[in-house]
């Protein structure tokens, strides 16, 4: 967590040409997020849809692909009935292949964010932890549906349960990780990536990944707001306030299991 969810630009959008564009999270080092960028994210990704693009990469400016929310930065009331994950959910809509570029980490609900992405490009800096349990709370972003999808339930399990941080190459040997790039070439491998989609005729690419993902997305609904749910009771209680705590502190936390 930290203070750079003030930065002024959230995004950034560069037409790469071939139909494929960047879509760029500015806000380094960490690349918080919070219900203004994912909305925003959201818009924009629709917006590019329908302007008959075909492709996107998905990228961010920093050290790390995205550290997650930024609980530092409080509560604040949505105008949508689950908040940050409403607009999660418009991005999982999206019609058109998104490849996330997932350099340095992707923690907690930035696992998430790159889940979202149909393809996700690493490199030796790559590493995912789902550290919701860490915090005292349950996983988010539809990590209960498109983890065990990409690395089966037991692996999921264990990635959820433990916390563990995971690197490049077991990423890439259980699922999460499509291509392992070279030191300094991840945006090109996937933009080579999406180029490779592009090239493809547009309707029968929308229609493939309609087909292939029109069932899952129907799910995502009734999970978000099982996720949300439980989120919002885990959040009211002792553990929640030690592992938000012990992180700010860099320590292990302490839990004790107390409700309230």
């Amino acid at each position: 967590m930290g203070a750079d969810h003030e930065t002024a630009t959230a995004l950034r959008i560069d037409d790469l040409g071939d139909g494929v564009t960047s879509v760029r999270i500015c806000r380094p080092p960490n690349n918080f997020f919070d219900e203004a960028l994912i909305a925003e994210l959201a818009t924009s990704t629709k917006q590019l849809s329908d302007s008959g693009l075909r492709a996107i990469v998905l990228c961010s400016e920093g050290k790390n692909f995205c550290a997650g929310a930024d609980l530092s930065a409080g509560a604040k009331k949505s105008e949508r009935p689950l908040g940050i994950y409403d607009w999660a959910l418009d991005l999982f809509e999206c019609e058109i292949p998104i490849v996330a570029a997932v350099q340095g980490a992707a923690v907690g609900g930035g696992m998430g964010l790159a889940l979202a992405a149909d393809f996700r490009v690493g490199d030796a800096t790559t590493r995912f932890v789902a550290n919701f349990a860490r915090l005292g709370f349950n996983q988010g972003f539809a990590l209960t549906e498109t983890l065990p999808e990409l690395v089966g339930r037991q692996k999921a399990l264990e990635l959820l349960l433990t916390a563990r941080t995971i690197d490049s190459a077991e990423a890439h040997r259980i699922g999460l990780l499509d291509h392992v790039a070279p030191d300094g070439e991840i945006e090109h491998v996937a933009v080579r990536l999406a180029r490779e989609i592009a090239a493809n005729a547009p309707l029968a690419v929308r229609t493939v990944r309609r087909l292939l993902l029109s069932d899952r997305n129907r799910r995502l609904r009734a999970v978000v707001e099982q996720e949300s749910a439980e989120q919002r009771r885990l959040m009211k209680t002792h553990d929640f306030r030690e592992g938000v705590r012990a992180i700010k502190e860099r320590r292990t936390p302490i839990f004790t299991g107390v409700d309230s």
